[in-house]
């Protein structure tokens, strides 16, 4: 008998202390761990472009800039990501304002009333990062259309603005549930990481900033040599490994579509960047590392919107008509002698915008019979999605174009935007942060 009761006080007391455990577990059984902690990778790739791209446009410019250029990416990271949780992702992702312009949510403003909330097995929190990492990196894209000759003071202003006014009202209007070009057509504008949001909007931006600000003294006439091409190359495989995390963390899952969109974003990446040899090859007899990670970039940029919907034959196009379209894009550039300094436009607006449209065409057969089976008439064509990306593409433009040259007018009668000639010819780097990239190396 004293057995017995022996075993039933410990039986009790294992379930005494297993209830806590049974309680907490029924309090978060909403999340889903697997699709959390990619999700956490995700986010620390993203993060990990932000010093990639620090060194592929550190290493473009002029050992006299170099600092001065890579802290134009670093400070996004200090500006948008304050701007971000005071209101950027209630402005992003709340409900439609002003006639869905823009979205607001007061359970985001800092972030306010999230503490608890997970969405589809993930914590709204990493959710929130994850995106504010997005946030980040587009404006920092622009700075290498304005490389050597801004004011840092104007810079930052002119950032703060553009993330305010440009990319929040787009983002919400790509990817919040009620955006309007999430909803258009029978599936939406499709933009599974950022084609429109990010690298079209800074690609414009980027033209219209440097067609304001106007050339560097000297451009075109005097060579203007890369300092350092093997922070460059390095910066630029930091951003394909980053990229995954870009593209495949966007499906906000860990699954079918994580594994489709990480596989497309390798294949066009590897195929633009040997189109691209391929390219100086048949033209010039050389292969130049700065040619290989442009096409590194030019595969990636093309697939970043489509990476959910095509399948590897079409991310093989994709990337390699990308790298094409954005080499020539860049002989036009030459031939019109404006300066986008490290060619923001030329392959991030233009190789992007070009995986926004014809990625209409690559869609896979699956997805199709699901937008037509959601769609209000049961019909999905590639034309009709070809409209509704060619809509969506021209509002990102109308929008980044416009609003940019406000933004640069607003800079430059405020702050100042454009830096003296005298400061601009002594450099970036000792002129306005009083310091030098490499120590005792004198400034060219």
């Amino acid at each position: 008998m004293r057995k017995v009761m022996k075993r039933a006080g410990c039986l009790a007391s294992v379930l005494l202390l297993a209830v806590p455990q049974y309680l907490s577990a029924g309090e978060i059984h909403q999340i889903d761990t697997g699709s959390t902690s990619w999700m956490l990778v995700s986010t620390a790739l993203v993060l990990l472009m932000v010093p990639g791209l620090a060194m592929f446009y550190g290493g473009l410019v002029r050992t006299k800039n170099v600092i001065g250029t890579m802290m134009h990416t670093y400070v996004a990271l200090a500006i948008i990501g304050v701007l971000w949780v005071i209101c950027g992702y209630s402005l992003t992702f709340g409900k439609n304002i002003m006639g869905g312009i823009v979205g607001w949510n007061s359970d985001y403003f800092f972030l306010n009333g999230i503490d608890d909330m997970v969405t589809d097995g993930i914590p709204e929190y990493v959710i929130a990062m994850f995106q504010g990492k997005f946030a980040i990196i587009t404006p920092a894209l622009i700075s290498g259309a304005l490389a050597e000759r801004v004011y840092f003071k104007g810079y930052t202003l002119f950032i703060a603005l553009w993330f305010l006014f440009i990319y929040c009202p787009l983002c919400h209007w790509v990817w919040a549930a009620d955006g309007w070009l999430h909803t258009i057509g029978a599936a939406g504008a499709i933009d599974l990481a950022g084609g429109m949001v990010i690298h079209v909007s800074a690609g414009t931006s980027a033209l219209v900033a440097a067609l304001y600000l106007g050339p560097r003294k000297g451009y075109p006439n005097t060579v203007i040599n890369p300092n350092n091409l093997v922070m460059t190359i390095m910066g630029a495989g930091l951003l394909w490994v980053g990229w995954f995390g870009f593209n495949a963390g966007s499906t906000l899952q860990s699954g079918l579509e994580t594994a489709r969109a990480l596989t497309m974003t390798q294949v066009s990446a590897a195929t633009g960047a040997l189109t691209w040899l391929a390219i100086e090859a048949f033209m010039f007899r050389k292969a130049t590392s700065l040619g290989f990670v442009s096409g590194i970039l030019a595969g990636l940029v093309v697939i970043t919107p489509a990476a959910g919907v095509v399948q590897p034959a079409g991310a093989m196009i994709l990337g390699s008509l990308s790298s094409m379209v954005c080499y020539f894009a860049l002989q036009v550039k030459l031939k019109l002698k404006y300066d986008d300094s490290l060619d923001c436009f030329g392959i991030h607006g233009v190789g992007s915008g070009l995986g926004v449209l014809l990625l209409s065409f690559f869609i896979r057969e699956s997805w199709m019979q699901d937008a037509a089976a959601t769609s209000s008439t049961g019909i999905w064509t590639a034309w009709n999605q070809f409209t509704v990306q060619l809509i969506g593409m021209g509002a990102t433009i109308l929008l980044a174009a416009v609003g940019t040259l406000i933004i640069c007018i607003v800079v430059e009668k405020s702050l100042g935007f454009r830096i003296d000639e005298e400061r601009e010819v002594e450099g970036l780097d000792r002129s306005l942060h009083g310091e030098h990239g490499y120590g005792l190396i004198r400034a060219d």
